[in-house]
């Protein structure tokens, strides 16, 4: 097995079958000491970066993106046709506005491809390696074959490794096999040929570690993973969300209604014995004209702005799409400790169970624990052994330490959720202490006063944090195991206060009205849960403990969860189990943690939230990082994804009502008048100018109510709005038409101008009616930029027929009797509007659309992203 490169069949399939020594004896490494650094260049040159995907801002792709279009390839070959026969200033005038329009489109698509290239480069992924002999911390793309990787709880696997020392490992493999279930991990060589969800002796790319921990050597890496080959095939470059892909089933049902009405303008004009060559101009622009060509430009230009102004308000979102799911959010898991309260653990004081003192149970208290202490400083330790500590209490008593030694720890895990200490004492005799959640250390004592059970309940009821404190006698100095945790003696009780944060109900408050669900989950008692959620006026509703959601199956669990508000004493398997079974109930659902305990369960949402504080694996988890523990920090980014998601459907509402009803005006008009009721050079200019508006929309201000719920994609909702406005719009273009017939008796050219700037100042103009359910300008105000912009494009328009380039454009002067039926006109054209759209709003079906269901390609798109680089992935 030489380091050069294969597919993955070649890489991880084999390496399995044979033992993990050849495998690296094979990759010419040696595991204690690692690659050198000079080997691991080399390599990297040989194979590339570990990556699956690239997050770099291509050109030409964003070009294409604007070119693809095939009314706009029709379209310039038509102009061409058209150049060639004798009509070059036509042609010419054509592909200049073409040019202009996908200019447009591009400058602020790549500007927002920029900036989500800017945002990635915030962002790195560690792996832990040994290299030279030393271990260390490296980017998962640096990783090479042949590199020894460590694996630690709550780790995303960053490449194809094969096992080579194993304590307890257990990965999630879902992302590949779409089992759910941890898949046990050992050392051992498999058969040949054994299917991929059964590697045992090997950790896949992508995977994430549930349990243990772990030593190996990468065998493959990038595209030549197991993961990397099936992300190849689904396009990671551009994580789409939700939302876009119903923006794209829209512009396709445009694009059909689009290629409907050509067919059927084309064919009448034709069959109206007009010239074929301007019948087919005109049809291919009233398409172009309809079709929303700006769309992906506003979608990337409000994704764009947002992740800046929600930087400000101290949230950083890794990908730009990220967004917009954050605003899809409808139910928050988030813990207790530092999020409802203070974060701040301040050891109270030692109570006594029985004859003991409180200076016995501190003694106890402080010989147990993980950590150690120097220069009277917690090295190391939960947050509350270092409370425990550096407290005043501590401090003055740690001459009752003296002549006492540890010998051995047996550690805290979250399925005993203790801590037990071997320790000598001055005259030599050995002491087990055990200390950790009450419930479980007075589950192993024996003869537990009536007394104690009562002074815990009441520590609870006040809302304490209480850690119980045990002790037996031991009889040999070999490290303790959890058999030996039984027939302990309660010795007292150790009480912490965490006290609420004093805005929390506030914030809380503020993400009832965004319509989220909050959920509690802890690994605390449920009674001291319970009163922190009283005090800060969150519904309790139901409890559940671990033991309670071990007797439930998926299906009752996602039962319960509706009815539930509080998980207490539950370990990360639950917190993961928690957050599946909501996912599966539809909606979005995100998990705010910043512990590594929290990492299965990040992975597992919808969106993963972690804190800029927390631990690197649960930041590598994470989708969004808040820059401080602060439920008001995280309303604020939900408020501005569904502000973006409003003021993108601004658009789309937009370009269904008044941009299709002029379109369909045209489309009628062509049938009675003897001329082209606009030419197709000016019905492009007509949209460019149109467009170019519409691109102060992601500036805009949002409604309060539009911000209270979570917004999905309506496509339903979106056609009815089209049906019901596009005909009102025309009834105001058929106004004009009579207007400049029968008022001012003008002939095409003149009638081409006024119904020019009629049409780009009613649909331009509408936005002020159609961006808001609210009475525009006195109950709900624009942004400065949309008004400016606005009123900006209606007076070039208004302008044009009256400068010099009017009659290269196929323009006359206006009579000044027009303008002020044209002021009249827009005034009725916004009254109608307004009153069209509250009877709309009070008719409509207020029929909620069905919450979306996350596709596992999504989710691997998802994890695919975690290995992205600034360069081109290979595959």
């Amino acid at each position: 097995m030489s380091p050069t490169p294969a597919g993955p069949a070649a890489g991880i399939l084999a390496a399995a079958a044979v033992p993990a020594a050849d495998v690296a004896r094979g990759l010419g490494v040696v595991e204690a000491d690692g690659l050198s650094g000079a080997e691991v260049t080399r390599r990297r040159v040989l194979f590339g970066p570990n990556a699956v995907s690239s997050h770099r801002a291509r050109l030409w792709p964003v070009l294409w993106h604007q070119l693809r279009s095939p009314l706009l390839g029709l379209l310039l070959v038509a102009a061409g046709a058209s150049f060639v026969v004798g009509e070059r200033t036509s042609a010419v005038i054509i592909a200049v506005i073409v040019g202009l329009s996908v200019g447009l489109g591009f400058g602020n698509e790549y500007r927002a491809e920029k900036a989500a290239e800017a945002l990635h480069s915030q962002i790195s992924h560690t792996a832990a390696v040994i290299r030279d002999g030393r271990p260390g911390m490296v980017d998962v793309t640096t990783l090479v074959p042949g590199d020894v990787v460590e694996l630690r709880l709550g780790a995303i696997v960053p490449a194809d490794i094969r096992l080579s020392e194993v304590q307890g490992l257990e990965c999630n493999e879902s992302v590949l096999t779409g089992e759910s279930l941890p898949v046990t991990k050992s050392t051992d060589p498999v058969p040949p040929g054994t299917p991929l969800a059964e590697l045992s002796g090997c950790a896949l790319m992508g995977t994430v570690v549930q349990a243990g921990s772990a030593l190996g050597v990468v065998v493959a890496t990038g595209a030549r993973t197991e993961f990397g080959a099936i992300a190849a095939g689904l396009r990671t470059h551009q994580l789409d969300t939700e939302f876009q892909v119903g923006l794209g089933r829209f512009s396709l049902f445009l694009v059909y209604v689009a290629g409907a009405l050509t067919a059927s303008i084309f064919v009448i004009n034709v069959a109206l014995h007009r010239p074929i060559l301007d019948a087919l101009l005109f049809s291919l622009a009233i398409a172009v004209g309809i079709t929303p060509q700006l769309l992906p430009a506003v979608v990337s230009a409000s994704l764009a702005a947002g992740s800046r102004r929600m930087l400000r308000r101290k949230v950083l979102v890794k990908r730009l799409v990220c967004i917009e799911d954050l605003g899809d959010v409808d139910v928050l898991f988030t813990d207790k400790t530092g999020t409802l309260t203070q974060g701040r653990l301040a050891f109270d004081r030692a109570v006594p169970v029985g004859d003991t003192t409180p200076d016995v149970v501190l003694r106890w208290g402080l010989l147990c624990t993980e950590g150690g202490a120097q220069d009277e400083h917690a090295v190391g330790g939960n947050p509350l052994d270092q409370a425990l500590w550096e407290s005043r209490a501590a401090a003055g008593g740690r001459d009752i330490l003296a002549g006492y030694t540890r010998l051995e720890v047996l550690p805290f895990d979250h399925e005993r959720r203790m801590v037990s200490v071997l320790v000598r004492d001055p005259a030599g005799e050995l002491t087990l202490i055990t200390k950790g959640a009450p419930e479980t250390v007075v589950d192993r004592c024996a003869d537990v006063p009536a007394a104690a059970q009562t002074l815990l309940e009441a520590e609870f009821a006040a809302g304490n944090r209480v850690v119980a404190v045990a002790t037996r006698p031991a009889t040999s100095a070999q490290a303790p195991t959890p058999d030996d945790e039984h027939d302990l003696h309660l010795v007292g009780l150790l009480v912490f206060l965490d006290p609420p944060k004093e805005d929390a109900a506030e914030a809380l408050r503020r993400l009832a009205a965004l319509g989220i669900a909050v959920k509690i989950v802890t690994g605390d008692n449920a009674t001291v849960t319970g009163k922190v959620c009283r005090d800060l006026g969150l519904d309790e509703g139901g409890v559940l403990t671990g033991a309670d959601l071990d007797a439930l199956d998926d299906t009752q669990l996602a039962e319960a969860i509706a009815r539930t508000t509080v998980f207490a004493r539950v370990t990360p398997e639950h917190k993961a189990r928690i957050v599946r079974a909501q996912r599966r109930s539809g909606g979005g659902v995100a998990f705010l943690g910043d512990g590594v305990n929290d990492a299965l369960a990040l992975h597992a949402a919808d969106v993963g939230i972690s804190v800029d504080q927390g631990a690197d694996v649960a930041k590598d988890a994470a989708d969004v990082i808040l820059l401080e523990k602060n439920l008001h920090v995280l309303a604020d980014g939900v408020a501005e994804g569904r502000r973006i998601f409003a003021n993108t459907i601004k658009y789309v509402l937009m370009g269904t009502s008044s941009n299709f009803g002029n379109m369909f005006s045209a489309a009628g008009a062509s049938l009675f008048l003897p001329f082209l009721p606009m030419l197709p050079s000016q019905i492009l200019l007509n949209n460019l100018l149109y467009d170019t508006s519409q691109l102060a929309i992601p500036t805009d201000n949002v409604d309060e109510e539009q911000v209270r719920r979570p917004a999905h994609w309506d496509i339903a909702f979106i056609r009815r709005f089209m049906l019901y406005f596009g005909p009102l719009s025309s009834v105001f273009d058929f106004g004009t038409f009579a207007i400049m017939l029968w008022v001012f008796h003008s002939g095409a050219t003149q009638f081409r101008s006024g119904w020019f700037v009629e049409s780009l100042a009613t649909q331009t103009l509408v936005i002020f009616a159609i961006r808001t359910r609210r009475v525009p300008f006195f109950r709900s105000h624009p942004s400065l930029p949309i008004v400016l912009a606005a009123l900006g494009v209606v007076t070039v328009g208004t302008l044009l027929p009256a400068t010099p380039l009017a009659h290269t454009l196929g323009f006359a002067p206006l009579p000044a009797g027009f303008f002020a039926a044209l002021a009249g006109m827009v005034i009725a054209y916004l009254a109608l509007i307004d009153t069209g759209k509250r009877i709309f709003y009070r008719v409509a079906p207020a029929v909620a659309p069905a919450p979306r269901q996350y596709s596992h390609h999504r989710h691997v798109r998802r994890r695919a992203a975690y290995f992205s680089t600034a360069t081109h992935a290979p595959g």
